[in-house]
């Protein structure tokens, strides 16, 4: 079977089973079983529903590739997964699955010998939800030896480009008050929803904020309303209104700034409470196994406009940046989808940068 079509396979092999955030037991049992048929079988590890192959040796150096088991709820993907072509239909295919099928093959294929580094694998539950819930904090503590890494990629969607950094974020609950009243006599009360209007109209005309970063790197910071609750009836003047506004910021702000951005923002109209928050992912500067492979890849370099574990491991000292063959724009699409091609060219590149010796940098 060609590279092709066993990834191919194996991809739709995960998507068909379904791992939406909280439920990956079953996915974590499929790899664990796969992982335990590889060379790495002697060293692979559970933590909860998480799963670690791989080990430094301490005589190279470490190159560390993470993967979350988990999608987001199913939004009317198609059911079961199919293939069209180049193309696989399903649940997670892009994010991300197509980089777990990578991850499986490259442990199956594993050279001790050939290699040029010491290989883990990562493959870990609950990214797709709150950050303090996130899965690989657990395996952080559990793999203290995940500090050793020289290098770490994230197999997120990234289109085949390298994206360097991640946005932080925060998610901030602020709510409008106001009185109660029967809407025939609205003025005896104050309408939160109407209160928050010139808010609201001054967030509609913000645009986004360019911010260079290291090598060029231009990330978008943005303020975005994104849920909104309030009222108790058709004929009641509503007493609050409640939106949860999320702000993503670039690499070099801290938590606080944003914090203190957001809250000069609101300026006292409404009470500010942030309910989650993200640090931001930094750029790796002068990493010598980072620069081959931008090499040997060939890769487009850009700014990760989005937030991935990336932040966690550089919050612990590990340089990583985000490399995967999926989508970004299909990443929590209905009729989710990936390529093969992009999947079998992150197979072939990663393949290429562990065994050097088997290809020309």
């Amino acid at each position: 079977m060609d590279t092709g079509e066993r990834l191919a396979r194996d991809l739709l092999e995960l998507c068909s089973i379904r791992s939406e955030y909280g439920n990956e037991r079953a996915i974590a049992d499929h790899v664990q079983a796969r992982l335990s048929r590889t060379p790495l079988r002697a060293s692979v590890r559970r933590v909860g529903d998480s799963v670690i192959a791989g080990a430094p040796s301490g005589a190279r150096a470490t190159i560390a590739l993470l993967g979350h088991l988990d999608t987001v709820p199913d939004a009317g993907n198609a059911w079961p997964p199919r293939r069209e072509g180049d193309t696989i239909f399903g649940l997670g295919a892009s994010d991300m699955k197509a980089g777990l099928a990578v991850m499986l093959a490259l442990a199956e294929d594993r050279d001790e010998k050939a290699s040029s580094h010491d290989l883990v694998l990562v493959f870990y539950d609950k990214e797709e939800g709150p950050d303090a819930a996130n899965g690989l904090e657990p395996v952080l503590e559990a793999c203290p030896f995940l500090k050793e890494s020289a290098l770490a990629f994230c197999l997120e969607p990234t289109d085949g480009d390298l994206h360097l950094g991640c946005l932080g974020g925060l998610h901030a609950k602020v709510t409008f008050r106001g009185r109660s009243a029967h809407s025939a006599r609205p003025w005896q009360g104050e309408n939160a929803i109407t209160k928050a209007g010139a808010f609201l109209a001054e967030l509609h005309a913000v645009s986004p904020r360019d911010v260079t970063v290291g090598p060029g790197l231009v990330y978008r910071e943005v303020t975005t309303v994104t849920l909104a609750k309030g009222g108790t009836g058709r004929n009641v003047v509503p007493r609050d209104l409640e939106l949860n506004v999320n702000v993503r910021f670039a690499p070099g702000k801290t938590l606080e700034d944003a914090e203190r951005e957001l809250r000069s923002r609101v300026a006292g109209r409404a009470d500010v409470e942030i309910v989650d928050r993200s640090l931001p992912g930094k750029v790796p500067e002068r990493n010598s196994h980072l620069e081959r492979f931008e090499r040997l890849s060939g890769a487009r370099v850009a700014p990760k406009q989005a937030w991935t574990d990336v932040a966690r491991l550089s919050a612990r000292g590990i340089d990583a940046v985000n490399y995967g063959p999926g989508f970004t724009a299909q990443a929590h699409q209905k009729d989710e989808r990936a390529s093969v091609a992009l999947t079998v060219q992150a197979y072939e590149v990663f393949s290429r940068f562990l065994a050097p010796g088997k290809s020309s940098p």
